[in-house]
This record gives C-alpha cells, sequence and structure tokens, in this order.
C-alpha cells in the first residue's frame, strides 16, 4: 500500500492538530503538549512553504529544458552540416580527425 500524498498528509496534520487543541488536557497527560502541538502546526506551515518552493523549482527546471533541448537541435543541426561537408571535402582517412567515425 503506498503511503498518501502531500494534500492528504497535510489536510490530517491540520485535522490532528485541531484535535490535539481541542483537547489539549487530555492529550497532555501523554505527552503532547503546548510545545508538541505548536510544532506541529510550524512544521506543517514550514512542509507547506517547501512544497510551494518546491513546485516553482519543477516549473524553472520545465523550462530550463525545454531551452536546452531547442539549443541542442540546433547544435544537433550544425552537426549535422559540418558533418556533410567534411564527409565531402575530405577523404574518409582524415574523418576521424573531425571526430567521425562513419564508414561512408
Amino acid at each position: 500500500m503506498s503511503k498518501p500524498g502531500f494534500a492528504e498528509r497535510i489536510s490530517s496534520a491540520e485535522v490532528m492538530s485541531s484535535g490535539l487543541e481541542g483537547n489539549a488536557e487530555r492529550v497532555v497527560r501523554r505527552g503532547l503538549d503546548d510545545s508538541f502541538r505548536t510544532k506541529l502546526v510550524a512544521d506543517r506551515q514550514a512542509a507547506i512553504v517547501l512544497n510551494n518552493e518546491q513546485e516553482r523549482l519543477k516549473a524553472l527546471l520545465k523550462a530550463k529544458t525545454e531551452e536546452l533541448d531547442s539549443k541542442m537541435e540546433e547544435v544537433d543541426k550544425a552537426m549535422a552540416e559540418a558533418k556533410k561537408v567534411v564527409k565531402l571535402e575530405f577523404a574518409k582517412t582524415q574523418w576521424a580527425e573531425f571526430g567521425i567515425t562513419d564508414k561512408q
């Protein structure tokens, strides 16, 4: 069985926090004091902030990947053109000088 997703876990933490606050007198006897409850709320908020930052970075990564892919297409086109010229201009014995290992 897989672990619940981010939204479900955050929602569960919110419900738990609310329940703990509403029953503070009873749960404090079991060690869930004010500092525990406060930390749970703070950790939940920090997780939301981190998730938002992660989503922003994913979007930036996607944009940068598209930019890189576009640039690599340009490089590939230039390499194909250069390879064609080298094959027309030079003997096969010299192709290795240009990094061409083709037989034809």
